[in-house]
């Protein structure tokens, strides 16, 4: 997914993300170190300020609360009320914008039943509202949970999506298996670093394999996001929408991360496109922000200048 020069540093900043040293010193001066960039704030009331900020801009927005990866039932059922009150404030407000979050947010790691509760709660919650919500995707082990949980959720709610990373060589099966559902599907690349015998680790295969994705997407019933800063894919994307006829909106949309790609998402929004950014808060805003640094490595001047006081 990165150049030679690239993939070492992109595996030292995934690195750094799960070391508790780094993860502390960071921490230790919060927003200041450039994570406004990517991050909304670490309070609710940053994110709906934001979020009616972007929504005056012509862009409807998908929450997410960082963190994940919960060992006590008591902090997921924490996480599945603050998604809930999150709906019900948007609901409230007249806000556009849903909610995406991460199984093991709500309660994988200790029980899958726990999660589909909460992710139905969540569902429920959001259905009330006239909303919707996603399952986000989460490393290669947790790929068969989501899809199981989401093909339950299926059975219950019409208002649920999910995501596709493609850098896994599984997604293309997993996608045309959910096909009988019309499902509600986000296209990504992938985040995460994955071991080469179950994830394309060049680029131009990640890159090929998202357009097969969206070509299979976007020519069968359902919804469908594209959620990319890569301008060719944005290009070969809009020849598909041409060629198939696709109305604007109610088939598909857009979707960016938020502080990324500004300039793409301006002029999508400009031609008439449903332009979706991802906006997370919360305290566990540092394995998101390097997340975001190992995506592209090119970001880390940015948060290195902001470091130093320079921006």
């Amino acid at each position: 997914m990165a150049s030679l020069l690239e993939r070492p540093l992109r595996a030292a900043i995934l690195a750094a993300a799960d070391n508790a040293t780094v993860q502390r010193a960071v921490s230790r001066y919060g927003m200041r170190l450039g994570a406004r960039r990517f991050v909304a704030g670490e309070r609710a009331e940053d994110f709906l300020d934001v979020t009616q900020s972007l929504n005056r801009d012509g862009f409807c927005v998908a929450c997410g609360i960082l963190g994940e990866g919960v060992k006590d039932a008591t902090e997921a059922e924490d996480a599945t009320e603050q998604y809930c009150a999150m709906l019900r404030t948007f609901a409230q407000r007249g806000m556009d914008a849903n909610v995406a979050f991460k199984l093991t947010h709500v309660g994988l790691d200790i029980d899958p039943n726990l999660a589909y509760e909460n992710a139905a709660r969540i569902a429920q919650t959001a259905r009330d509202g006239g909303n919707t919500m996603r399952l986000d995707m989460e490393q290669s082990r947790y790929v068969d949970a989501t899809l199981a949980t989401y093909r339950r959720l299926c059975g219950r709610f019409d208002n649920v999506g999910f995501v596709m990373q493609s850098y896994l060589y599984r997604s293309v099966d997993d996608l045309t298996s959910m096909l009988p559902l019309q499902p509600n599907v986000r296209l990504v690349k992938g985040a995460y670093l994955e071991p080469p015998d179950v994830a394309y680790s060049s680029k131009s295969d990640v890159d090929a394999n998202y357009m097969r994705l969206a070509e299979i997407a976007l020519t069968n019933p359902g919804y469908t996001a594209i959620a990319t800063h890569d301008p060719k894919i944005v290009d070969a994307v809009e020849a598909i929408i041409k060629r198939e006829r696709l109305p604007l909106r109610g088939r598909f949309e857009f979707q960016l991360l938020y502080g990324i790609g500004a300039p793409l998402a301006q002029r999508l929004v400009r031609n008439g496109y449903r332009v979706r950014l991802a906006v997370p808060y919360g305290n566990y805003w540092f394995p998101y922000l390097m997340r975001r640094l190992a995506e592209r490595p090119a970001n880390l001047a940015f948060f290195l200048k902001g470091a130093l006081g320079r921006s």
